[in-house]
């Protein structure tokens, strides 16, 4: 890891990861928002050890265009005392990557929608066909009468 780096910890066994901006003295700015947190949630400064939680530090990769870490780095401190957390618009994650690329994306929300509607159409094409076979049911008990 190095100062400007986007980085993310596993949370709840890996159900989904918290993000934030490694400064490169051993802190991190990040967009607190915890599940249990969320009204109070705002930009902060802390050790990487309470970033953590004790847990593995990954840095996130990107393939792209990125900000000089200075930039990264003035960004982030920048929003510090910011609030304004929403789960699915405004999260730590996209915090962390407007820092590093100036747009706010999230991974973690793009598959958790994609998965939500996948499991929508699901159960929708469940509906259509046990609506067709009722219908069916009742077509087939009229004409045998």
């Amino acid at each position: 890891m190095a100062r400007g780096d986007h980085i993310k910890v596993a949370r709840l066994g890996g159900l989904y990861y918290h993000h934030g901006i490694d400064m490169g003295d051993g802190t991190v700015v990040h967009f607190s928002g915890e599940p249990l947190r969320l009204a109070d949630a705002k930009v902060e400064r802390d050790s990487l050890e309470l970033f953590s939680g004790g847990y593995p530090v990954q840095t996130v990769a990107y393939g792209g265009r990125v900000a000089e870490p200075e930039t990264i780095v003035e960004t982030a401190q920048s929003y510090l005392g910011a609030s304004g957390y929403k789960l699915w618009t405004n999260n730590c994650e996209h915090f962390a990557c407007y820092c590093v690329t100036g747009e706010k994306k999230s991974d973690q929300v793009r598959r958790t929608l994609r998965a939500a509607a996948g499991i929508a159409a699901t159960a929708a094409a469940g509906v259509v066909l046990i609506a067709a076979a009722r219908q069916r049911g009742r077509t087939l008990r009229k004409e045998n009468v």
